[in-house]
């Protein structure tokens, strides 16, 4: 089994079991009165299946990402600096621009 395919299914099971977590604290906590919810309903079952894999969804691709960017490349352990190229400035000088000091038309003035 290669590497990447390996690391992939241990953060899914990692992700998944931190959702586990979360939904049984949801539930020992009764936050939004989930516990009562679920306890008195024939669905309630379902709903707590339905709560942790979708939580388990997010929490996976989450601990995917992070295992991912956690990666290290040991090609760029050497600071590199990029070759900076100097730009010219050039001096504006103000050149003034005449305006009509008329009067504008108001567009709301004949609704």
């Amino acid at each position: 089994m290669p590497k990447l395919v390996r690391l992939y299914i241990t953060q899914v099971a990692i992700g998944f079991g931190i959702a586990g977590a979360f939904v049984a604290m949801l539930l020992w906590f009764n936050v939004a009165n989930l516990w009562h919810l679920v306890s008195h309903s024939d669905k309630g079952l379902l709903a707590v299946v339905i709560l942790w894999l979708a939580n388990g969804i997010v929490f996976a691709g989450v601990q995917f990402g992070i295992a991912v960017m956690r990666m290290k490349d040991d090609d760029d352990d050497e600071p590199r600096g990029g070759h900076r190229q100097r730009i010219m400035q050039q001096e504006y000088s103000v050149i003034p621009i005449p305006v009509d000091q008329g009067q504008r038309p108001n567009p709301w003035r004949n609704r």
